[in-house]
């Protein structure tokens, strides 16, 4: 075993006080609060304990052989604080979610900008779309979460691409990445629409609204999107001019799509973008919330056969969030969507009984922990716990994402972004002295929690 920094040392111990209780799931009342914030606590902890971003030597939000993850993980901390309202997270979300802009504020960071997709780098604008929405206070230095998310939309903007397909955004940035290069790709556009839509409900700014209908309209015109049947390809290959899809069914491609037309129902209240929120997420429940599964979440593509990748762990982790995101936006689709969340949020808790300290596996379809682990495996329990506080915050102040008009009250920078040479790469931006030190007071303080946790555990055997 690998011991990496002091709070690894720390989940160590925690890890090993554990091995003498008695291994059960982890508990989840849909109708108790206490009961689903420890829930989404204790799988949010087990997430962390993969992060060393905030260890002497650590890189702020980095994973390096995984950049994009690193937004999941933040993603899902935004999600923890926003539903549960515990923060104790916040400063370090913070300086991970800033440490990562690059010098041009647009999350092209040059230690991982040169073999990045379109993908990766919408994630980040998405989290920090995110930040603005859920109201975290922009930091005393540095770019405004604001600034990032229109950093990330005018780079991608500035890659729409007419040679192939007619439009659309390469699944890969750069020449050299491979065959990647010649895929236009549901999650890189369908991520760029929802980034627009959310955009232009947060600001209003016409502009906005113009690329999300653009690119909504190409996915529809490609084998991406079937706005008849609602079914959602994960590729097509632009070498052929797009003429066939691949079929492949990921949640998260979904996601994406049904998240941005919620978005654009919220903002204009045009039964058109209903119509196409409830087409996919009709789709979405009769492909991926099976009667056969009792209507839990299962990515079956990956999961059926045992196959998962790290990312793949990931997706219904994110949709999850996105559901909750459309049932704040449409009240009429709240009992809906939240039937479906609290059953795979059960799903998920039956999962979270490995190594008698409650770590979560990849299928949640199966009643009990599938012996498989990993930082992607939290991330995605942690967003499906956070999301169980739905009936709480509906309705109130801290519900629907706000926007300029409601709250929000993150500098804007219509411009961000737009001085960015794609093939050069930028320096990554320097963090302040205030910002080490703050991310080396967060590591004290977290591990004085930890020897009271522990002392806790023991003293309670």
């Amino acid at each position: 075993m690998q011991i990496n920094g002091t709070r690894s040392i720390c989940a160590v111990i925690l890890y090993v006080l554990a091995l003498g209780r008695q291994a059960l799931a982890l508990e989840l009342v849909a109708t108790s609060q206490d009961s689903i914030k420890n829930a989404a606590s204790t799988a949010t902890y087990g997430m962390m304990t993969y992060y060393t971003g905030n260890e002497t030597g650590g890189i702020p939000g980095a994973f390096p052989s995984k950049w994009w993850e690193g937004s999941a993980l933040l993603l899902a901390l935004l999600n923890y604080w926003h539903f549960t309202g515990d923060d104790y997270y916040n400063e370090e979300l913070s300086i991970a979610l800033q440490w990562q802009s690059g010098t041009n504020g647009d999350y092209m960071p040059s230690n991982y900008s040169s073999f990045l997709g379109n993908d990766d780098q919408m994630f980040w604008g998405l989290s920090a779309m995110t930040a603005v929405e859920y109201k975290l206070p922009d930091r005393p230095t540095g770019f405004s979460w604001l600034s990032l998310a229109q950093g990330v939309f005018n780079t991608q903007k500035a890659r729409w691409d007419t040679t192939m397909c007619g439009g659309g955004l390469r699944w890969q940035i750069y020449v050299y990445e491979g065959s990647g290069y010649y895929m236009k790709n549901a999650v890189s556009n369908g991520g760029f629409f929802q980034l627009a839509a959310r955009l232009y409900r947060y600001t209003g700014n016409e502009e906005y609204y113009t690329w999300a209908k653009k690119t909504w309209e190409w996915s529809c015109s490609v084998p991406l999107v079937d706005n008849s049947t609602w079914t959602v390809d994960d590729s097509t290959n632009g070498e052929q001019q797009c003429a066939n899809g691949d079929q492949v069914r990921w949640t998260y491609n979904y996601g994406v799509y049904f998240g941005g037309c919620a978005y654009l129902y919220a903002a204009t209240n045009d039964e058109y973008w209903l119509n196409c929120t409830t087409g996919l997420l009709n789709s979405l429940w009769s492909t991926f919330f099976t009667e056969k599964n009792n209507y839990i979440i299962s990515d079956w593509e990956c999961e059926t056969r045992e196959i998962c990748n790290n990312n793949e762990v990931l997706f219904k982790g994110l949709v999850a969030s996105w559901l909750a995101q459309t049932a704040l936006l449409i009240p009429s689709l709240y009992d809906e969507i939240l039937s479906k969340l609290q059953a795979s949020g059960q799903g998920a808790a039956n999962s979270c009984t490995g190594n008698s300290n409650s770590t979560c596996g990849v299928r949640w379809t199966t009643g009990t922990w599938d012996g498989l682990q990993g930082m992607e495996q939290q991330i995605s329990a942690s967003n499906a716990f956070s999301v169980q506080m739905l009936p709480w915050i509906n309705g109130t102040e801290y519900g629907p994402p706000v926007t300029s008009k409601t709250g929000g009250n993150s500098s804007s920078n219509v411009n961000a972004g737009e001085n960015e040479d794609a093939g050069s790469g930028q320096t990554t931006k320097p963090v302040t002295t205030g910002d080490k030190a703050g991310a080396g007071i967060l590591t004290i303080i977290f591990v004085g929690g930890l020897v009271g946790m522990a002392t806790f555990m023991f003293l309670g055997a």
